[in-house]
């Protein structure tokens, strides 16, 4: 039996207990009045001075995560799409989709967990789904190599893409890694060949390709499932041809200089819609996605449901084309 949409998202609205919240360094104010909102909940809440005195300071900490958020340096923005809680694929999949039926191995090699994929509905639209997942608690991120694939992960992806465009399913990616695994056994199995063979196989596929980035879109790892007809990016996502620390140690030979090369690189979505390479921004809920996610879960939907639409309505011949022309523009 499907799950309805209803049930899919009767979840609570704050994904994380208010006392587990973490707090990025830049975020020291807001963390403070937290905390005291904290002390004074677990106090006696029959005073009716004490309940005054949080509601007074709940406004105060949404005050804060205005001010702050609303100037948020490209680094800080890094950090923010890095941030321990920030929703990941399967947070999506669980509140966004219906029937989500997960497909493993790359039919050469073996499963990489790093790579979620599999069939799902977006309402009453069957879709293929691939997203990196990172994992959650420290069993989990090992099992799933925080989120950097291997070759059998690529492999799996384009194993599912190919699937997908045989019996015409759209596909939905999901971006959110800090790149591809960099260890031998990787190039031992062919890294850099799995990923290339990716682009190739994307650009051509003949069904609807939408992409999100998430969280980090990192390197050649985030490059391998994202070349598609609608790229969209979450308000505090990062996208970029490498890490802020890789691109350091090359050009400053330091990791240290990791927040000057950020800024050099322009890595935010705000900067990369200016340059084609993202074709739209998702709002993101008041302080980032971490802080609600089934909020900014309903606005990846509306966003999905909405491209969808407008890509369906294209013949195979027009869709191929427009992919191909919107490649030709990125950074003019």
């Amino acid at each position: 039996m499907r799950t309805s949409d209803k049930e899919n998202l009767n979840l609570s609205k704050q994904t994380f207990l208010e006392s587990d919240q973490k707090f990025l360094e830049f975020e020291k104010p807001i963390q403070e009045v937290s905390e005291k909102i904290s002390a004074l909940k677990s106090a006696d809440i029959g005073d009716p001075t004490i309940k005054v005195q949080i509601e007074s300071l709940e406004k105060e900490r949404e005050e804060l995560i205005k001010k702050i958020y609303s100037k948020l340096s490209i680094w800080e923005t890094v950090q923010v799409a890095r941030h321990p809680q920030r929703p990941h694929t399967l947070d999506f999949i669980k509140r966004i989709f219906t029937d989500f039926d997960e497909l493993h191995g790359d039919r050469q090699f073996a499963d990489d967990a790093s790579i979620v994929g599999g069939i799902a509905y977006l309402e009453d639209i069957p879709v293929m789904i691939i997203g990196h997942e990172k994992g959650r608690d420290t069993e989990e991120k090992v099992k799933r190599n925080f989120g950097m694939p291997q070759p059998e992960g690529y492999r799996k992806a384009k194993r599912l893409m190919r699937l997908a465009e045989q019996f015409r399913l759209p596909i939905i990616t999901f971006i959110d890694t800090a790149g591809a695994y960099p260890g031998i056994e990787g190039e031992e199995r062919g890294q850099s060949e799995a990923i290339a063979k990716n682009l190739a196989v994307m650009s051509e596929l003949n069904t609807p390709i939408l992409v999100v980035v998430t969280g980090e879109g990192g390197s050649g790892g985030a490059l391998a499932i994202s070349v598609g007809d609608h790229l969209s990016m979450l308000q505090y996502a990062t996208y970029s041809v490498a890490s802020p620390e890789a691109c350091a140690s090359i050009i400053w030979r330091s990791a240290d200089e990791a927040e000057k090369a950020a800024e050099s690189m322009k890595v935010s979505a705000s900067e990369l819609k200016k340059i084609s390479i993202v074709d739209e921004i998702i709002k993101e809920p008041l302080g980032g996605a971490h802080r609600n996610y089934d909020e900014v879960s309903v606005s990846i939907k509306k966003s999905l449901l909405s491209n969808l639409n407008s890509l369906q309505k294209l013949s195979t011949e027009k869709l191929t084309e427009r992919r191909y022309q919107r490649l030709l523009k990125i950074g003019l």
